[in-house]
């Protein structure tokens, strides 16, 4: 009888890198000529970050500093789901942006259904916020893996618990 083999598709993010992209956006905001004077915030909560600013384009630029500083740490920037840049006091603006961890219900649902349409004798199982999916070979779970590293769910996949 053969064994089966499995791997795990989850979307996590790392907050000790995410905090650490943070406080290179809050440094480089000192810093950056554009920014002198102006009353320019960047705040990271467990599940979100704020951003307050002037007005909107000190707004989408310090968003752009922050997304540079993730890519270089590694952190995903599909993890982001920005909200609408709104009114705050002061005349000033301020956007929440949502930090997206696991996978949905619905993007579960539409990983497994690629899946199936791969015609690959594997099984997908979603389980909370993650996809499990067995197979009797290795090669079908390879393919797998392949397959949704080429396809582009709106959110960044990571493949572990690799057992044979």
């Amino acid at each position: 009888m053969a064994k089966d083999c499995s791997f795990d598709i989850v979307s996590e993010v790392d907050m000790q890198e995410m905090d650490n992209a943070v406080n290179q956006t809050k440094k480089e905001i000192v810093q950056r000529y554009d920014f002198k004077g102006s009353k320019a915030d960047i705040t990271l909560d467990s599940e979100s970050l704020k951003l307050t600013a002037e007005d909107d384009y000190k707004i989408n630029a310090m968003l752009d500093i922050l997304r540079g500083k993730m890519i270089k740490r590694s952190v995903p920037i599909k993890s982001l789901d920005p909200g609408k840049i709104e009114a705050a006091s002061g005349g000033a603006v301020k956007q929440i942006i949502s930090i997206q961890k696991g996978i949905s219900k619905e993007k579960a649902r539409e990983v497994t259904s690629y899946i199936k349409e791969l015609k690959l004798k594997v099984q997908s199982q979603i389980m909370d916020d993650k996809v499990r999916i067995t197979g009797a070979k290795k090669d079908d779970l390879q393919i797998a893996i392949q397959k949704l590293k080429e396809k582009d769910f709106d959110i960044e996949l990571q493949f572990i618990n690799f057992r044979s």
